[in-house]
């Protein structure tokens, strides 16, 4: 299973589409982390929306 996921942080004022596998969470808090990326700047990003799928 997979999941389809969009981000929005709101100091950033941007929104960021990706996909995981089925620990969306765990995700989440790597994109919150300090790390090099589009979303490591900031450490506001919440889920917005999710959606899965099988394959």
């Amino acid at each position: 299973m997979f999941k389809f996921y969009i981000l929005n942080s709101e100091r950033a004022d941007k929104f960021y589409i990706g996909h995981s596998g089925d620990d969306i969470i765990e995700r989440l808090r790597k994109h919150n982390s300090d790390h090099k990326g589009f979303t490591g700047k900031f450490n506001d990003w919440m889920i917005i929306y999710t959606e899965d799928f099988p394959n």
